[in-house]
């Protein structure tokens, strides 16, 4: 085990931890975890792409059979993304021009339409300049899909998170379960297919592993087996 009193000096080097990969690997459990550990300010970017997303389902810019990109992109403007921390949650929640959204953007119909809201390169442009502007002084755990390879190329520590579309499906659709949505396992494991498709293959900013990130596959490990490798790669940087 990693010893606390290692991971609180305030001696430390700061830097820059990037964790990308595929949806539903776990990348935001172990990011906030590795956060705290660090005592490091987390960032979950997906969480920003599923606010923009609700925005766009809300006003009806998205849909089944329809995409107002034209609409969306002119109503960028208004949109204002916020993270508050809960202290009895123990993480920080996201908000939409002050809304608490933090459980509304984690439904199967958020999921189902945010890779598209993501391929706009207006959407990205808008994000990245604040994902960029909250790492600027370091000390920052960042999860997402373009983390090392576009935010933050310079990051000290890149990890990229990988499983197989079918363990993944299984974890969402647990998750989704324990917080009473109705649902089939076949529909959760199509959409982590499809997405796994649009984000590897969209023009702008495609799911790809950096060539200095440190890939982990987690399909047989557990959080605190993920946990301790990054927490163990982290501190040979930061001492």
């Amino acid at each position: 085990m990693v010893e606390e009193d290692k991971l609180n000096k305030s001696t430390m080097k700061k830097i820059v931890i990037a964790i990308d990969g595929f949806s539903s690997t776990g990348k935001s459990t172990v990011a906030k975890q590795l956060a705290k550990k660090l005592n490091y300010i987390y960032v979950d970017t997906g969480a920003m792409y599923r606010a923009v997303t609700y925005f766009a389902l809300e006003h009806e810019y998205i849909g089944d059979d329809f995409f107002k990109e034209k609409e969306l992109i002119n109503r960028l403007g208004d949109i204002s993304i916020t993270f508050k921390f809960n202290k009895a949650a123990g993480f920080a929640e996201v908000y939409l021009n002050g809304k608490n959204i933090e459980a509304d953007i984690r439904t199967l119909k958020v999921s189902k339409f945010v890779s598209p809201v993501a391929t706009l390169s207006a959407v990205r442009r808008k994000l990245v300049e604040q994902q960029q502007l909250m790492g600027k002084d370091k000390g920052i755990v960042m999860d997402g899909r373009d983390i090392g390879t576009v935010v933050f190329p310079d990051a000290e520590l890149k990890i990229f998170m990988t499983a197989s579309a079918e363990t993944r499906a299984k974890r969402r659709y647990k998750e989704l379960t324990d917080r009473g949505h109705e649902l089939s396992y076949e529909d959760v494991l199509e959409n982590v297919t499809t997405r796994d498709h649009i984000d590897s293959t969209r023009e702008d900013s495609p799911l790809v592993k950096a060539e200095d990130a440190i890939e982990i596959d987690n399909s047989d490990l557990t959080i605190e087996e993920q946990l301790e490798t990054i927490v163990g790669l982290a501190n040979d940087l930061i001492q």
